[in-house]
């Protein structure tokens, strides 16, 4: 139960945030030169790769590949009208609005980010319209199952106990499991962690389940990225066990957190969520996702979205599906400056200066502001 003075807290903490909306909502269109006018939502490019991480945890990229098709349906043998869509000539997609660069809203009020522009490019190839629905992680699998939605589109992890649940297309992209953390603070790799660490994860992610079944740790939480991250910077958790495209898009050079840590494992490779039994449309996704890299379409999106070298033990599509040909992100982000200038550590802050930088920083809202119309 909550302290009089926590509630206190809350209270005043509910009221400034909807005042700074409300400011935000009768201002005159004016856009500030902070975050505010930044998209969070928009392609990075080429010019911001990075290389593949040095901190990852020693022996984690063996994978056994299990589930990846050895090939697919020629695209013009699919018959679109045996898909099972909820909507013929429709593709529900049901989505999340606060995980740049995956999956996101962008300036335009447009669902977008890196996962549903290449279901944008799949559909196309399919001759099918799109329509997105933005829905909580939490609930997302089952909704699919349930056919409230054709596909679920959210960097899904592709472990053993989903599969109980939904079907999953081929993967499409590759993820570490990050570990977000006070840049000189006390933790600096997974085996710093322990049951007194207040790790923070997205209820229902595979860093969820990750912390639970491999660290053997009970994590703290949450419904949304905005909101944890608020909570990490405000120092109300000590560490969170992000998505690796997650970590990227939210924190921030000059922040006081970073990535000290990452980890690759099997079940961490993105796919799309189809419901069991509607193999048809899993099928038809496939060939879709094939085409793609085939044309070049796969490797111009994930060079604009997340550019970084791929693992030695991944590559996208069926196994018949060709290897993507991309940029050395390696050279190009040896001439990033943003990845050769040191960052300075972060000093300490006061409590009213956390609670500035978290409740004041408009980024934050932008982040979690779909999510609070709800």
């Amino acid at each position: 139960m909550l302290s009089s003075a926590g509630t206190k807290v809350r209270v005043l903490v509910a009221l400034l945030l909807a005042a700074v909306l409300l400011l935000a909502a009768c201002s005159s269109g004016e856009s500030s030169s902070g975050a505010a006018a930044r998209d969070l939502c928009s392609p990075p490019g080429p010019g911001s790769a990075t290389a593949a991480p040095t901190n990852v945890e020693v022996g984690s990229e063996t994978t056994v590949d299990r589930y990846t098709t050895d090939s697919v349906i020629p695209l013009d043998q699919i018959d679109t009208s045996r898909l099972n869509l909820i909507t013929p000539g429709v593709l529900t997609v049901g989505t999340l609005t606060d995980a740049p660069p995956s999956i996101c809203i962008n300036s335009e009020n447009q669902f977008s980010g890196y996962d549903n522009e290449l279901l944008k490019a799949i559909a196309a190839k399919l001759g099918l319209q799109i329509n997105f629905v933005g829905t909580e992680f939490t609930g997302l699998l089952a909704q699919v199952a349930a056919h409230r939605f054709d596909v679920g589109s959210a960097s899904i992890g592709t472990t053993d106990e989903r599969r109980d649940i939904v079907g999953f297309t081929n993967s499409y992209d590759f993820g570490y499991n990050s570990l977000v953390a006070p840049t000189d603070g006390p933790i600096q790799g997974f085996d710093d962690l322990n049951s007194s660490t207040r790790i923070g994860v997205v209820q229902g992610t595979q860093q969820d389940d990750y912390v639970r079944n491999t660290l053997g740790l009970d994590p703290v939480e949450f419904p949304d990225y905005a909101t944890l991250y608020a909570n990490l910077l405000s120092g109300q958790i000590d560490v969170w066990v992000a998505g690796s495209p997650q970590a990227e898009g939210i924190v921030e050079p000059g922040d006081p957190m970073s990535v000290v840590q990452n980890s690759f494992i099997p079940d961490n490779v993105a796919a799309w969520a189809v419901a069991k039994e509607n193999q048809p449309l899993i099928d038809a996704l496939n060939s879709g996702l094939d085409a793609i890299i085939a044309d070049g379409t796969w490797a111009r999106l994930y060079s604009d979205w997340e550019p970084r070298p791929l693992p030695e033990s991944w590559k996208p599509g069926s196994k018949a599906a060709p290897t993507p040909d991309l940029p050395d992100f390696a050279a190009l982000a040896a001439l990033n400056p943003q990845n050769t200038t040191e960052i300075p550590a972060a000093q300490p802050k006061s409590t009213l200066q956390q609670l500035k930088d978290t409740f004041f920083n408009w980024d934050l809202y932008v982040r979690a502001f779909p999510d609070l119309l709800k």
